[in-house]
């Protein structure tokens, strides 16, 4: 009797255990991200929804002893004396994109004054929901099935997600956090209690004397036949598991695979994944193992460069060097000038423009781990009417190429009007015109055409292999 006594004081003891460990894991974890987004806060020098200047409240800006080399040292004396001229200082930015200065805490405890105020966010979130005081007009109750109300775990994970952006109550549909996070595999944290409390029945049957050998060779034999049966399905899982937890993409990345299909991950399952095409409105039904072992773009990710490419027909007439150099000023305007509403550029590139003008990076130039040539200049074909060129940079995500393009092609009919590049009708017409005469309208610009190519040269249209 003492012995079935002891048996379940163990089993009990370790069924707690189980339970309580992963829950000190998961405090750790919360504790860890609050403190990486608090970092991320300092690094932004406070979030759009702060009350008030929050930043500037825990921390004062303190300048640099000596003015950065950009700066003439009276000058940098003359900002000194005023407060537009410190606020322009703080935000100055070296030519390696570098902050001159630093802060000191204005509080002993900066960190849990901003915990407060992401609570206070949190609370004013919950009351806009509950009072009504949202998108849908209507009072919603927490508790329901499916969620109306982010608990504030998740409310800080979307957050996270969007980078920061305000979390306006009722945006989301309801329900939309658990459909998001539906199928997504358990974490080791979540398996560990099972885990835990099998190798304590493991002991204790040990304990009873049972020979552990003889039991794990009978369940072998049955897994191993078991195995063989499930092979494709397991294989399947295993590539779900692979996919979720690496992250190679989820539900809504847009996804180009080696069969050339085009679309949007509607939904991966354990089983098979639904890829939707948003132009033909098909829908692709690809075993999960298969996409593992093949070729898939993924323009969605955050390390990514998407081709906005314009191709354009100039007269030939014209030189083929002064339409090269001239739409490699067009792609370096572009570069500069097409931005989107938050004044960010649209073409990812090495140094961002801003950093030029001593403003902060708008983030164009972070992560990017290779060297880009850009823009890319091509000269594609001898048409019927036309010499045929491309030219393209690289944008930071799939959808930032429409706006790209358009912008492209105003500053590229703005410069061709300036330099006298003709674009011919797409037309078969019995050519009557005085070739000499259009020779010689076409020549009053080749003067201007050549300081072009002295400013900015060909680009790589010399250089480079095949058409890439």
């Amino acid at each position: 009797f003492a012995k079935i006594l002891n048996t379940f004081n163990i089993l009990v003891i370790g069924y707690t255990v189980s339970h309580l460990i992963p829950i000190a894991l998961t405090k750790r974890e919360k504790s860890t991200l609050e403190k990486e987004d608090f970092d991320a806060w300092f690094d932004q020098r406070g979030f759009s929804d702060d009350d008030g200047d929050l930043f500037h409240k825990l921390y004062k800006w303190v300048p640099p002893k000596m003015g950065p080399e950009e700066i003439p040292e009276e000058e940098f004396n003359k900002h000194l004396q005023s407060k537009e001229g410190l606020e322009y200082l703080e935000q100055f930015r070296t030519t390696k994109g570098n902050p001159i200065g630093g802060y000191e805490k204005l509080i002993k405890e900066p960190f849990e004054e901003w915990k407060k105020s992401e609570r206070a966010k949190y609370e004013k979130y919950y009351k806009n929901c509950i009072t009504g005081n949202n998108q849908s007009g209507r009072k919603l109750k927490p508790g329901t099935k499916p969620d109306e109300i982010f608990p504030i775990d998740i409310w800080r994970e979307e957050k996270r997600l969007h980078g920061f952006e305000p979390l306006i109550p009722s945006s989301r549909p309801p329900g939309y956090a658990r459909k998001k996070r539906e199928g997504i595999p358990k974490s080791a944290k979540q398996i560990l209690p099972v885990g835990i409390f099998v190798a304590t029945i493991l002991g204790v049957v040990a304990w009873w004397g049972v020979d552990l050998i003889v039991l794990a060779t009978a369940t072998g034999g049955f897994s191993i036949g078991l195995g063989l049966a499930m092979q494709e399905t397991m294989q399947n899982y295993f590539a779900y598991l692979i996919i979720r937890k690496d992250k190679i993409f989820q539900e809504g990345d847009r996804v180009a695979l080696d069969t050339g299909y085009n679309g949007y991950v509607h939904k991966i399952t354990p089983r098979v994944t639904y890829v939707r095409d948003a132009l033909h409105e098909s829908l692709a039904v690809i075993p999960t193992r298969s996409l593992v072992n093949s070729q898939i773009v993924n323009y969605t990710k955050e390390n990514k460069l998407v081709p906005a490419t314009v191709k354009v027909g100039v007269s030939y007439l014209n030189n083929p060097q002064q339409v090269a150099s001239i739409l490699v000023k067009v792609g370096k305007r572009g570069m500069k000038e097409i931005v989107d509403a938050k004044g960010r550029h649209l073409v990812r590139q090495n140094r961002c423009p801003y950093l030029d003008k001593n403003r902060p990076s708008c983030g164009c130039d972070k992560d990017l781990h290779v060297d880009i040539t850009q823009p890319v200049v091509r000269f594609t074909d001898f048409n019927d009417s036309s010499l045929d060129f491309s030219m393209w940079v690289y944008v930071r995500d799939y959808g930032a190429q429409f706006k790209t393009k358009t912008d492209l092609r105003m500053i590229m009919y703005e410069e061709f009007k300036r330099y006298d590049i003709r674009i011919p009708w797409p037309i078969r017409t019995i050519y009557q015109g005085d070739e000499k005469r259009e020779n010689e309208e076409i020549g009053q610009k080749d003067a201007d055409r050549n300081q072009v190519i002295d400013k900015y040269g060909l680009g790589d249209i010399g250089r480079g292999e095949g058409e890439d």
